[in-house]
């Protein structure tokens, strides 16, 4: 018998596979509304704990698609949940990638084109308000954000270098008893 939970990842991931104009960023919000609203897989912080691995480790942001598929139902739901995220969308665009050859200057190209770019770019930041909401929130949280949005605005460092700061620093104020 097929566990319920596979079924279900299947359920939440295919469909997102094929609304994921502009790259996996953009249904970050649709996963964490179905991962911790609907379904009640994950809690916020959970949630955003599995976004910030996804998206510290090389590879695609929909990574936190495994993520969660192990969570739910371990290595089985992983693979899951990584096939149903990445197989619709993969057989969209082999078939479009085609046409779309095939029509260099059709007006349907170029009208979806034009349309789609402000459709992913809203995906997007849809995506960034949803983890922003499922993190917790505190004085010490805005200011390293502050702090992490500066340094990358006006200076050359490292996002590697900051990330590892940053961890250093929050392990030292834990380890103080903070």
């Amino acid at each position: 018998m097929i566990d319920q939970r596979l079924i279900g990842l299947v359920l939440v991931f295919a469909p997102l596979s094929l609304l994921s104009f502009g790259g996996g960023q953009a249904v970050v919000a649709d996963i964490q509304h179905q991962t911790v609203g609907v379904q009640q897989w994950l809690t916020g912080p959970q949630f955003t704990d599995m976004f910030a691995i996804s998206r510290a480790a090389p590879g695609p942001s929909t990574l936190i698609a495994a993520l969660i598929g192990y969570q739910i139902s371990g290595f089985l739901g992983a693979i899951v949940a990584t096939l149903a995220i990445y197989v619709p969308s993969s057989i969209v665009v082999y078939y479009v990638t085609f046409w779309w050859q095939k029509h260099p200057k059709s007006l349907l190209k170029t009208a979806v084109e034009n349309g789609l770019s402000p459709v992913a770019i809203g995906l997007i930041f849809a995506g960034a308000l949803a983890v922003i909401q499922s993190a917790p929130v505190t004085a010490l949280t805005l200011a390293t954000t502050a702090l992490c949005t500066a340094v990358l605005y006006f200076t050359k460092t490292s996002p590697y270098l900051l990330v590892l700061g940053v961890a250093g620093s929050f392990l030292a104020l834990v380890l103080a008893g903070f």
